[in-house]
């Protein structure tokens, strides 16, 4: 079936659904239909219950009110295995594969195919095959997963889907951590299941993929259904104010140009180590530095050296004139240097610790006095952040775990920011949030430079580096590549640079 064609039936429908927390209606009476053989763009703002919505058609939670029918029979919930039992399959952010485990045994795990009581690897072998021809994928099957990257990580857990006959497949931000090369694979991927017939529920934030694979979108807003529209009948704009409600006018907000004789506060000077080599760069006070460059450039290895996470095997780092070495992060933080890293939820929170325990644990010193923590400083520090960062929540006391990943990131950008630091590293500081929340960033991070600090920022999203960049240093395979100024910014200067071998 192609894009464009008429639906017969409907697989999937959601009636009335409603899902509530104490303090928090996290659904609010959604109705929406899957067609059969579609791809349905879900869209909307980190909060809107995108998340929610998909474990509810997991299993994974139970709604507090409303049904849901599958090829017309009706349910009042799914639970994991009534899910997987109709040909409902789940791929999360998070992956769900055993690393040193092979992608053959990854695929087939917990449901071997046997022969005479034995596990048959000439039918897995079998099997395999077909799934990745089907998806129109090269692999080596008996790689073992740990050695893959993340993108062909990504086709595997596809692979294992598929292997399952999966009817409807939910894909939650697929494309997030792919290279441009990866998520071209993937929409190609996605074209060949739906020609084979399996229903696709695409969520992402990045509204070109949506256009160019999705028959539908459904819109969500702050747990509300806001409407469903034809992909070909709508324009970008359209349907970025049908997430976000409001007008988004500018894509990157103004701010002053850094004056020239703006005093450098941190210098490297060939610096090499952690997969880098002899790179030397200067960052002056009020600036955003821009580190651009494909994946695995040393972009977040470079990052790593500077905030104390990994040591440099040579060259100098001086920060506001001073030799600066420091042995740890927690060295770096003192000194007023910290890094907000590209992967959030295993090494920006705890995800089961509360907001307010999060936005605590760099700055214990600030909200107690010998040993003892004052309730009234630390529950004020919480809440100040809860109100500047819009953070949406029931209350400072929700674990982070509960938060949609929007959210998440601004409670690793709460913590950071209690620490008073002056230079701030920004790794991949949007990656899977929506267009509105990257506004609040973008707005951030603008109100930080004019409070005086400095900003290091990396991003594999090309008119996100220009645009909000003073300058952008470019890397290819751990070395500088480039330098220019934001007069000489060009997207065909910088990828040349960054193609450099």
């Amino acid at each position: 079936m192609t894009k464009g064609e008429k639906y017969m039936d409907n697989i999937l429908e959601f009636k009335n659904i409603r899902k509530e927390y104490p303090g928090v209606i996290a659904l609010k009476d959604i109705n929406i239909n899957v067609r059969r053989g579609e791809v349905l763009g879900l869209v909307g703002e980190n909060g809107a219950g995108k998340s929610t919505l998909i474990k509810v058609c997991s299993g994974a939670i139970s709604p507090t009110s409303g049904k849901i029918l599958y090829e017309g029979k009706e349910h009042g919930h799914f639970t994991p295995s009534v899910s997987m039992d109709l040909g409902i399959n789940v791929i999360y952010q998070e992956f769900n594969l055993v690393n040193e485990m092979s992608v053959l045994d990854n695929i087939f795990l917990g449901n071997y195919p046997k022969k005479n009581g034995m596990v048959d690897r000439s039918e897995m072998k079998r099997r395999a095959a077909d799934v990745f021809q089907q998806l129109g994928i090269s692999i080596d099957t008996e790689k073992k997963v740990h050695d893959l990257s993340v993108g062909f990580k990504q086709f595997v857990e596809i692979a294992k889907a598929v292997s399952k006959e999966t009817k409807v497949l939910i894909l939650d931000e697929p494309s997030a951590t792919l290279t441009n090369k990866e998520v071209d694979m993937l929409l190609e991927i996605v074209k060949n299941l739906k020609k084979s017939g399996v229903t696709i529920i695409y969520i992402s934030h990045r509204l070109e993929e949506v256009f160019e694979i999705c028959d539908r979108v459904s819109v969500l807003r702050d747990g509300e259904y806001i409407a469903t529209v034809e992909a070909d009948n709508v324009t970008r704009e359209e349907l970025v104010h049908l997430m976000v409600g409001r007008e988004l006018n500018e894509s990157f907000p103004e701010r002053e140009p850094v004056p020239e004789n703006a005093p450098v506060i941190f210098e490297a000077r060939n610096l090499s180590g952690n997969g880098d080599s002899d790179i030397s760069f200067s960052l002056r006070k009020g600036e955003i530095l821009g580190f651009g460059g494909i994946v695995g450039a040393g972009r977040t290895e470079l990052a790593q050296m500077i905030c104390g996470l990994i040591q440099p095997e040579s060259g100098e780092m001086f920060y506001n004139g001073e030799p600066y070495k420091p042995r740890d992060t927690k060295a770096a933080m003192a000194q007023g240097i910290v890094l907000a890293p590209e992967d959030r939820k295993q090494q920006g929170v705890v995800l089961d610790f509360s907001i307010k325990e999060n936005v605590d644990l760099s700055n214990m010193k600030s909200v107690s006095w010998k040993f003892v923590i004052n309730k009234k400083a630390e529950k004020a520090l919480a809440e100040s952040f809860r109100e500047r960062l819009k953070i949406k929540c029931s209350s400072i006391q929700q674990k982070v775990l509960n938060l949609s990943g929007g959210n998440q990131q601004k409670v690793v950008l709460a913590r950071l920011l209690a620490c008073h630091a002056d230079i701030i590293i920004f790794d991949e500081p949007t990656r899977g949030i929506d267009v509105g929340a990257k506004q609040e960033v973008y707005h951030l991070m603008n109100d930080l430079i004019r409070e005086g600090k400095s900003i290091i920022m990396i991003s594999s999203e090309l008119p996100e580096l220009m645009g909000m960049s003073d300058r952008i240093v470019v890397l290819a395979e751990g070395k500088k590549t480039g330098e220019f100024a934001r007069s000489e910014f060009t997207q065909e200067k910088i990828l040349n640079q960054a193609s450099i071998s």
